[in-house]
């Protein structure tokens, strides 16, 4: 550890260790040890719904408890854990401009609504340690002139020249503000509200060390770092991806194995695929998972145009460091659906071509400003379901082509996070979009539970058939080993089917997938197969068995 620090901050090395002896010392009484009954690694029952706080709201009880009331009546161990988005008081960006990394907002509840969560399920915190608000007490100290945070925060020169800097956002990189009777412009990579934090610090980085400690000790089993990509900023460079944002990740994971061996790191970097993997570092020092970011954008490029020629070959290079490393799938998230990952991957006409398909199924199109006086898609923000199926289409085929998409996250390597409106089978909110003028929140949508669990009952929703469907493949997922995150994957297109094949020494499950709106005949090894979604047993009496696929239809068959 001490050689780490070293390359970071070589002339605050004793300072920093100190300061984290100190840490150590303060969360060893509080953080729980390891229970040994627990599973050692990540294994097929892990699956993780993402969700915020006040997502599920029932009159009478907070919204963490109508959170766990829903998991709980209707998921139940269909899911792992609960990725809980920003939970803590904010003041924009529904939630990513923390004002107080300590405290859960009240308008959800509190720590004890969390701690009996998380007696239910595994707990994933959100650590939005790149930016704070610029109503929280370091920055408001800051510009008040307390000692404390003097150097919290980047102050920059208006006049420098900024264009080497990777813009997120078409929003201004520096805003100013008074501190004292003087303007100062302090970075902002994300918005005025979002106040970049100064890494070059050691009093930021043991304070930002003290957050994700006080995480652990209040039961986080995953801790996801938000837009940590762009955490060191180095004027002349991009100020992401550099040297020393990866070694202060593998500074944190360090520090918490001393105390928590089991928590796993989440790195959240939406870039184009190989800058994403550099985050795995050598696969044993840096992110446990990584988000597949790829994935969600190759999906819908694939089913739009019903080709799975690129998803094959890009599937089939997702090579990984270590053997104890692997991706944290999906296909949905609070976001929408980046198209940066899809950069050399697919022809910048086939992203604006998935631009206009979202836009022509209802949804937005966020833009990114290119730096030399151009926009370029970022984002796409529709939700899932409707993205993948024009909504003027048959219930039947927009539940079929959607479930598909679910079901390649499903059967990949790794671990998959699931987004609350996905397994529930909601449709786009435009109206919320337009009103707030964020287009984000089209896929935000607060739902009352009791109305919510009376529609997922009816068995003509488009909710119930999307949920029970859903609930099928986790609890096929669930018990089957084969599908556990580590197990090797191979990847081939017979036609428009995409087939997965997951293997080891206790057999061969393939999942096979009919991208295309005909039926397709395909051949496999074996002579019986079971479909673990069915229970169906198919057999030939020879050494192949040939099946044909509907359109859009997807099996998993084990080889007995």
């Amino acid at each position: 550890m001490i050689e780490l620090i070293q390359s970071i901050y070589p002339d605050h090395t004793t300072e920093i260790q100190a300061g984290i002896d100190t840490l150590l010392t303060k969360y060893a009484a509080e953080i729980k040890p390891v229970d040994s009954n627990a599973p050692s690694e990540l294994c097929q029952k892990d699956s993780i719904l993402i969700t915020y706080g006040d997502s599920f709201r029932e009159d009478g009880i907070s919204p963490l408890q109508c959170l766990k009331k829903f998991a709980c009546q209707q998921l139940g161990d269909c899911v792992s854990a609960i990725h809980l988005l920003p939970c803590f008081p904010y003041t924009s960006d529904d939630g990513f401009s923390v004002q107080d990394y300590y405290q859960i907002d009240p308008a959800l509840g509190n720590w004890f609504d969390m701690e009996e969560l998380g007696q239910s399920y595994e707990l994933m915190f959100d650590a939005v340690v790149n930016h704070i608000s610029k109503s929280s007490e370091w920055f408001k100290g800051f510009l008040e002139g307390d000692a404390r945070y003097a150097d919290y925060f980047i102050v920059a020169d208006p006049d420098a020249d900024y264009s080497s800097v990777t813009r997120p956002r078409a929003l201004p990189l520096l805003h100013p503000f008074r501190q004292g009777d003087k303007t100062v412009y302090v970075w902002t990579t994300f918005s005025e509200d979002q106040v970049d934090l100064n890494f070059h610090s050691p009093s930021v980085l043991l304070a930002v060390l003290d957050v994700l400690l006080f995480y652990v000790a209040r039961g986080a089993r995953y801790i996801r770092l938000d837009a940590i990509a762009f955490t060191w900023k180095e004027l002349g460079t991009s100020c992401m991806h550099l040297p020393q944002t990866h070694g202060i990740i593998q500074l944190c994971r360090k520090v918490i194995e001393q105390l928590a061996p089991q928590v796993a790191i989440i790195t959240e970097t939406n870039v184009p695929h190989e800058e994403n993997i550099s985050y795995f570092g050598n696969g044993s020092n840096e992110a446990h998972l990584v988000y597949n970011f790829t994935l969600p954008p190759l999906l819908m490029y694939s089913l739009h145009r019903q080709n799975v020629d690129t998803l094959t070959r890009w599937a089939s290079s997702l090579d990984l460091p270590g053997d104890r490393t692997c991706f944290f799938n999906f296909t949905a998230s609070h976001d929408g659906v980046g198209v940066r990952p899809l950069q050399g991957i697919v022809s910048t006409e086939a992203i604006e071509e998935l631009a206009e398909i979202a836009r022509s199924h209802g949804g937005f199109v966020s833009m990114r400003d290119n730096g030399d006086g151009t926009q370029s898609p970022y984002e796409i923000n529709c939700n899932y379901f409707d993205f993948a199926t024009d909504p003027s289409s048959s219930d039947s085929v927009r539940v079929q082509r959607f479930l598909l998409t679910q079901s390649v996250m499903l059967t990949m390597p790794g671990v998959p996070g699931i987004y609350y409106h996905s397994v529930i089978g909601s449709e786009n909110d435009r109206q919320a979009a337009i009103d707030s003028k964020i287009n984000r929140r089209i896929n935000r949508a607060k739902l009352h539970y009791p109305s919510l669990a009376a529609e997922l009952e009816r068995p003509d929703t488009i909710r119930s058939q999307v949920f029970n469907r859903y609930k099928t493949m986790l609890t096929a997922r669930g018990g089957e080993p084969l599908l556990a995150p580590f197990v090797a994957a191979e990847y081939h297109a017979a036609g428009p089917v995409f087939v997965i094949r997951r293997s080891n020494d206790g057999g061969t499950l393939f999942a096979v997938h009919n991208f295309s709106d005909s039926d397709e005949a395909i051949t496999l090894p074996g002579e019986n197969l079971t479909d673990l979604l069915t229970g169906q047993q198919l057999g030939s009496g020879s050494d192949v068995t040939s099946i044909t696929l509907q359109p859009f239809e997807f099996r998993w068959l084990r080889m007995t």
